[in-house]
């Protein structure tokens, strides 16, 4: 059975530019799916396309079964979209944006409803230029639902907020999955992509280099978990290289970083070696590979480059 979204070697171009080169995934039906890159790495063009708000220069996409390219009209009543920052009129006010977003459709939802759900009541009738930014993008959300869409796009949908108000925006996110609906997000944010996405693909330079389950391509990574130990006395770098498991050892302001393929056993060797020689153990973290180090990994570069 396809899934809800299924996009096949999608490509756009700006003059020289190739902004999406061959881009191909596919996003099951109640599936929270994310585009994970830096900026630039043509994440939000791909979503522009596949919306509806640019024209590729090549693939195919369906949507909901449609052909989005042939008959974008169509779709655009089965989708609900929320892009980086959202531009109304000074003095309109969320109730009213609301009512009027909600004229467009046959289908659509309660402006009170709406109201409630994405706690706009304080500010309902407030003019659009006094609202924060947390409130700015939850009126978006709010905005993106008038039509009760299958499907929502999000694009980079917490940058720029605080971290309260990127939590709320993370439980509504997570609100919209348990209800069934199908959601695409772009995002930079490693934590983000990986405590929202059910998959994420990771794009690079235009293209797609994995796709997966968050916690899927971390364990299929060949990064070694970390281990970052303080002691009360400096520690030998080759003592530490000798313990069983290590890989490889780095020391900086009496810390050493360990990089081991068996932890466990490298940790209990450790705090032996520790004890023998009477050195106090002041700090111990174990911390395992990333979603940044899965990009890191794949491309050679970090994601927030």
């Amino acid at each position: 059975m396809p899934g809800k979204l299924v996009v096949q070697n999608l490509i756009k171009r700006y003059g020289d530019f190739d902004a999406v080169r061959g881009v191909s995934f596919e996003v099951a039906e109640g599936e929270i799916f994310g585009l994970l890159g830096p900026n630039g790495a043509g994440k939000t063009s791909t979503l522009e396309c596949v919306v509806g708000l640019r024209r590729p220069d090549g693939g195919s996409i369906q949507l909901c079964g449609i052909d989005a390219i042939a008959r974008p009209a169509e779709v655009k009543h089965r989708i609900g979209v929320a892009l980086q920052s959202t531009s109304l009129q000074d003095k309109i006010t969320p109730r009213e944006a609301l009512a009027l977003f909600s004229s467009f459709y046959p289908r659509r939802a309660g402006v009170e409803q709406l109201i409630q759900r994405f706690a706009l009541e304080e500010k309902a009738d407030s003019s659009f230029d006094s609202l924060s930014g947390g409130q700015r993008q939850r009126l978006a959300l709010a905005l993106a639902f008038v039509n009760e869409p299958e499907v929502l796009f999000l694009d980079e949908p917490t940058t720029g907020l605080d971290p309260q108000s990127r939590r709320d925006l993370h439980a509504s996110i997570l609100d919209m999955r348990r209800e069934g609906r199908t959601v695409l997000l772009t995002t930079h944010y490693i934590e983000e992509a990986h405590s929202l996405c059910d998959r994420v693909a990771i794009v690079d330079r235009g293209k797609v280099i994995a796709i997966g389950k968050p916690d899927e391509l971390i364990a299929n990574a060949a990064a070694l978990p970390r281990i970052v130990v303080r002691a009360a006395s400096p520690l030998d770098s080759a003592g530490l290289s000798a313990l069983p498991g290590v890989r490889q050892v780095e020391s900086n302001n009496g810390q050493a970083q360990i990089k081991s393929g068996n932890v466990s056993r490298t940790v209990i060797e450790l705090v032996r070696m520790l004890e023998a020689s009477g050195n106090e153990l002041l700090d111990l973290q174990i911390t395992r590979p990333s979603l940044e180090d899965v990009f890191i990994e794949l491309t050679g570069s970090s994601l927030r480059e």
